[in-house]
């Protein structure tokens, strides 16, 4: 046996690590516990024995993050009747630092721009209960249509609407901003006007979701106006108003009052982070880790991504607000470079201080605020963190 903790890694994998300054030591962690959130109605309602009962284990506290708890890797929760009846999900704690780390408040309406696959879009609206409200975004409509169905497990949809669309290109205002605007003709009579939502769809709203599900099919690029609304509840903002109200575009690229006031861009990345993720690569093979994770080109065609979804995020956030992003990466190139490359564009973009940091099992980033996961410093998954607020120029 090699006295190698990270033997069973190929060298390709350990010189890209060399060179991202990252300790191969990390990926020698055979597991970190499972994490599971509780959800907040039930916490309260219901004995959390009763779960234990169900998963066959007795989770233990997380004390730095509220409403987590872990419990050993093996356990599976997903057949458990706690699962099954909306008590508990699965969410990595570094995921639910991401989105404490944004400070949501009661009343606040939040945009989550990469929503899929749906855990942090469940956490930010439990927090805000019964205010406020978020929008979730995803490009990939199978992946939306499972937050969706997340959303109608934990009851939690009552304020949150869902839109399949590019999220480097998405301009629509929050629903409180629907009302603050102003119209040529403010007695034209309204038409289309959205009813409660039902998944049994009339004939002329099929005929429309298809038709922009084929014009963006045909473009390389989605067009922001094309994106296609697949979930909305009775207080998200939609009900009661039209169409042509709904789908008023973000104009310019200055702020505006009627932005979000809290933003979430967890990007899509390389996910070298999660050692389950990497872990996998030893049955797939190895040559597939070459093509998803280590291949520059892919790798620069991300940071791309990434950069324009942190940009479009913040244009969206009104002045004072608060953005948060994260990977799941841990290389410099999809984090500490793309958050230089964003504030070397943006003079009302500062780097904030995470205050509830303080107590996390992490590391400061190579940028000062900024924060980084692993399995060996946090038990989670890998994750990199930046808060920015927007200021008044």
């Amino acid at each position: 046996m090699s006295d190698n903790p990270h033997s069973h890694l190929p060298d390709s994998f350990i010189d890209f690590l060399n060179r991202n300054g990252l300790d191969p030591s990390i990926y020698a962690v055979q597991s970190i516990p499972r994490y599971i959130r509780y959800y907040y109605y039930y916490l309260i309602i219901h004995s959390l024995r009763s779960v234990e009962r169900h998963i066959d284990c007795k989770p233990q506290k997380v004390e730095w993050l509220p409403g987590f708890f872990a419990i050993p890797a093996h356990v599976q929760i997903a057949g458990s009747k706690s699962y099954r009846d909306g008590k508990i999900y699965g969410m990595d704690a570094a995921s639910g630092a991401a989105v404490m780390a944004l400070n949501v408040s009661a009343g606040d309406h939040v945009l989550d721009l990469c929503a899929a696959p749906g855990a942090k879009l469940c956490m930010l609206l439990d927090i805000l209960g019964d205010s406020g409200s978020v929008t979730g975004v995803d490009i990939a409509r199978h992946r939306l249509a499972a937050c969706r169905t997340m959303l109608q497990k934990y009851a939690l949809g009552d304020r949150c609407r869902l839109f399949v669309a590019d999220g480097t290109l998405f301009s629509l205002l929050p629903s409180e901003g629907h009302f603050k605007l102003t119209y040529a003709n403010k007695y034209e009579e309204k038409t289309d006007i959205y009813k409660e939502w039902t998944p049994k769809r009339s004939w002329k709203e099929r005929k429309r979701s298809s038709r922009a599900r084929n014009v963006s099919a045909s473009q390389l690029v989605p067009r922001a106006q094309e994106a296609e609304l697949i979930f909305y509840g009775p207080h998200s903002g939609v009900v009661g108003i039209s169409r042509t109200e709904l789908f008023q575009i973000a104009s310019g690229s200055g702020p505006f009052d009627s932005g979000y006031d809290k933003v979430l861009v967890d990007a899509e990345c390389t996910h070298d982070g999660s050692i389950k993720h990497i872990q996998k690569f030893e049955h797939w093979g190895w040559n597939t880790l070459e093509r998803r994770v280590l291949d520059a080109q892919r790798t620069d065609v991300l940071t791309y991504l990434q950069l324009q979804l942190l940009t479009n995020g913040f244009r969206l956030l009104k002045v004072g607000g608060s953005l948060v992003y994260s990977t799941c990466s841990l290389t410099v190139a999809q984090n500490e470079d793309v958050v230089e490359q964003f504030l070397s564009g943006n003079t009302s973009a500062e780097l904030q201080e995470i205050n509830a940091a303080a107590k996390w099992p992490c590391k400061i980033g190579r940028l000062p605020k900024t924060l980084r996961f692993d399995p060996l410093t946090s038990q989670t998954s890998g994750l990199f963190i930046a808060k920015f607020k927007k200021l008044a120029l």
